[in-house]
Order: structure tokens, then C-alpha cells, then sequence
């Protein structure tokens, strides 16, 4: 399996990567306290960590949904949040125009699951030279992925993260399959990130808006590190019951740091 250089770590080596931070941007604020706290415990348990949020979420559930803060005000908190904490960032883009701003900030361009299959958009971000993180569609069986990836190659570059988040299974609901992670890693040779918090989304749960249900959050992410994952996605605020956007499937932050370390023994172990 090929690994994947960002500053001075590996992603796909031998230490546990968490990529973690809020679903939407809310607040300098908030984005501050989440990445300086998450950088805490992720130094404490020797943890390679990467910031995650995003200016803009432009797969809503309705026009009501709140989507961020946008671009230009969102890449200029990442870009403090990057230069005054030292961490890497890795955020979403939705259109092909935002790849080169953004990776002006980003050291890692995710690729929504919508959205795996929009040529142009994968295109753009590889040209970047940036990492790009393809989260696989929950339409997509993970031997699909292949194909998604090589456009990525074929635009020359081989930097390339793929992440589950589970498959859609009848209504209203998402599967993991932890098959995918020997399919990805094994069969197909790219580091596999383990979406935790997006995996147990409702999506529609709620009508207008998804639910989740956060209880099995650390269930499917110690089961998807014993199956071998390198990596590990978290969406964290300091209060999801308050948050703006999936609060019903991110962690707490005061509380995340027993899931990261149990995950951390497991990593260990198996590796």
C-alpha cells in the first residue's frame, strides 16, 4: 500500500492518523478552540492530526440548511488557524474554480462523496498538487473507486487519500462494510480514511435535515482500526447539540479523547 507525505508525518505508515474538527465553519472562535484542543490530544497520544472543517457545505438538505461561512472569510480562518497552531488543513470544495484558492491554504483538498464522480472537479484538485481526499459515494461499491482514483493519476498526481462513509441501505439509512478497508488499502493500494461521524448519519432523518446517532461512533471506528484503516475522520464541536450543522452525529470535544486513545491502543496492536 502506498502512503501518502504531509509536513513531517506519513498517512498510511505506522502511527494513527485523525483527521477531526466542526461538520460546517461557525466562528474564528470555535474553529480556534476545536483545532488547539484536538492538537492537544492528539500530540499527548502521539497521534498524526490534521484540522478539518469546511467554508462551505454545498450538499444541504434544503436551502434552510446552514452551509458555513464561504470562501473568502473560511480560507482566511484556516489560514490563521494553519500558521498560528502549525497544522495541516484539509477542507471540502464543490466546484472545479475553488480548487487553486483553496489549496493556497489547504494541504488537502477533499472531494465530497456527492461528488466523487465530477471529472472536472477531481481534475482541477489534482492539478493542485495538493492531496486530494475522494470520499466514496455511498452508490459506490469500493472496487469503484479504482477508476475515480485514475483520474487523479492520469492528472499527475498520486497523492491520493480515499475515504468510506458507509453505503446506502434502503431508506434513511448507511451500512459499513468492512470489507472496503482491505478492498482500498490491499486490492487497490490507497491509504483508506474511516469516516466515524458521517457513518452513522440518517440521512433525511429528520425530513428536511439528517440525523445520526452518535452512540456508535466509537463502535465503527475501533471496529474499522482492528480491520486495518491508517486513518481516522471525526467531525468534533464543543457542543453538538448547539452546532450548526450535523450535531447529531459529531462528538463532543471536551470528550473525544477516550474514543482517540482506545483507537490508538487498537492501532498499535494490530500493527
Amino acid at each position: 500500500m502506498k502512503t501518502v507525505e504531509l509536513n513531517n508525518f506519513e498517512i498510511g505508515g505506522d502511527k494513527l492518523t485523525i483527521l477531526a474538527g466542526p461538520c460546517a465553519m461557525e466562528s474564528e472562535k470555535i474553529s480556534f478552540e476545536t483545532a488547539g484542543k484536538l492538537q492537544e490530544i492528539c500530540k499527548k497520544l502521539d497521534i498524526n492530526f490534521v484540522f478539518k472543517t469546511s467554508f462551505d457545505k454545498a450538499n444541504r438538505s434544503s436551502l434552510d440548511s446552514y452551509r458555513g461561512l464561504g470562501m473568502d472569510e473560511g480560507l482566511e480562518i484556516l489560514s490563521k488557524v494553519k500558521k498560528e497552531l502549525n497544522v495541516p488543513i484539509v477542507t471540502d470544495i464543490h466546484e472545479a474554480w475553488q480548487a487553486e484558492p483553496t489549496s493556497k491554504v489547504a494541504d488537502i483538498l477533499q472531494i465530497p462523496a456527492f461528488l466523487c464522480r465530477q471529472t472536472d472537479l477531481l481534475v482541477a484538485a489534482a492539478k493542485t498538487g495538493k492531496i486530494v481526499n475522494i470520499k466514496k459515494g455511498q452508490f459506490l461499491s469500493p472496487y469503484q473507486m479504482k477508476s475515480i482514483a485514475k483520474k487523479v493519476i492520469d492528472s499527475n498526481n498520486d497523492k491520493i487519500l480515499i475515504t468510506d462513509r458507509g453505503t446506502s441501505f434502503g431508506y434513511n439509512n448507511l451500512v459499513v462494510d468492512m470489507r472496503g478497508v482491505q478492498i482500498i488499502q490491499d486490492d487497490l493500494g490507497y491509504p483508506l480514511v474511516f469516516d466515524a461521524t458521517h457513518s452513522v448519519q440518517i440521512p433525511g432523518g429528520h425530513g428536511a435535515c439528517s440525523s445520526g446517532e452518535r452512540r456508535f461512533v466509537e463502535l465503527l471506528a475501533k471496529s474499522a482500526v482492528a480491520a486495518g484503516v491508517k486513518a481516522l475522520f471525526f467531525e468534533i464541536h464543543p457542543n453538538p447539540k448547539e452546532a450548526l450543522c450535523d450535531g447529531d452525529n459529531m462528538l463532543p470535544l471536551y470528550e473525544c479523547e477516550k474514543t482517540f486513545d482506545i483507537c490508538n491502543k487498537i492501532f498499535k496492536l494490530v500493527n
